[in-house]
């Protein structure tokens, strides 16, 4: 039995490294990896590590890169009975580029996931995991990967009616397709501040202001992260508290969020109060920027 769904992207990361501050046309050395990514799958593997059972839903195609994948997810003790394994749809993949000067630039191949639409949420429907009969009521981490027309009928359906959802805006660039789930009354929002002024087409000076701003636009819960800087979890009817991350050297930022996200599921799984839930998300998202990289 497991714990909590994660849905969404399950990918290889490429990722290049460098310990230098990288500019355009830069050329340098570092380390370049390929490990278990995706927005579910980070949240999926950060979940696991700290003691909980996920389930992953999602796509893997039938190629040498999704045998490898599956594998890799298998040895994680990841239960993923059912992720969408395609005849025809390729293993999606992510690349990054990242400096001592942060994130230069990615690209998210995440086609797969997007055609494969409604099947990769099947099982929530056939009596696998619930039915419309029996709605599924337990977590479920749901990522802005998936199209905007799904995440859409998703917010209407009644076999999310029961769920507490967990919703990862994925990037900027795909953070509007949370804009129909904003008022679910069960759901709750993890952002950066770009993504929440992207949701609320506005600009706002820090988290505490867009956590407000989210509030007002119908949003049950809203947690907005800016960096190193301030961090706002707003919940309606109780307002909005704040915590400050811990002061680090940053030397990754990909999954970041993806583990904020995840460590804040955890602790509030295990009974910790808003704002201690709060400050062992911070912890553990800076523990995750300060892994040491190669030179």
């Amino acid at each position: 039995m497991s714990d909590i769904l994660c849905i969404g992207s399950v990918h290889w990361d490429i990722i290049g490294r460098a310990p230098s501050a990288l500019r355009l046309g830069s050329d340098v050395p570092g380390r370049i990896t390929r490990n278990p990514g995706g927005v579910a799958l980070n949240i999926a593997m950060t979940l696991s590590r700290l003691g909980l059972r996920p389930a992953l839903l999602g796509v893997i195609g039938r190629d040498g890169e999704g045998d490898d994948l599956l594998a890799a997810c298998l040895r994680m003790g990841l239960d993923c009975t059912h992720v969408y394994r395609s005849d025809d749809l390729p293993t999606d993949c992510y690349m990054a580029i990242e400096g001592a000067n942060g994130l230069i630039a990615a690209v998210a191949d995440a086609h797969s996931l997007e055609l494969a639409g409604e099947r990769v949420i099947a099982a929530l429907g056939d009596g696998r995991l619930g039915s419309a009969e029996a709605p599924f009521a337990g977590l479920i981490a749901l990522d802005g990967n998936l199209t905007g027309a799904l995440l859409s009928d998703i917010a209407r359906s009644p076999l999310f009616a029961c769920a507490d959802l967990r919703l990862a805006a994925a990037s900027p660039g795909k953070a509007e397709r949370l804009v129909p789930l904003l008022d679910h009354p069960r759901a709750t929002l993890y952002v950066n501040l770009e993504e929440a002024g992207l949701i609320a087409k506005a600009r706002f000076a820090g988290a505490a202001e867009a956590a407000t701003a989210l509030l007002a636009l119908g949003a049950a819960r809203v947690l907005v992260t800016d960096g190193g800087r301030l961090v706002a979890d707003g919940r309606r009817g109780q307002g909005v508290i704040t915590g400050h991350p811990p002061p680090v050297l940053v030397t990754r930022v990909t999954g970041a969020g993806d583990t904020f996200m995840a460590a804040h599921i955890v602790a509030e799984a295990r009974g910790a109060a808003r704002a201690e839930a709060l400050t062992m998300a911070l912890r553990a998202a800076a523990d995750h920027v300060s892994g040491e990289i190669g030179s």
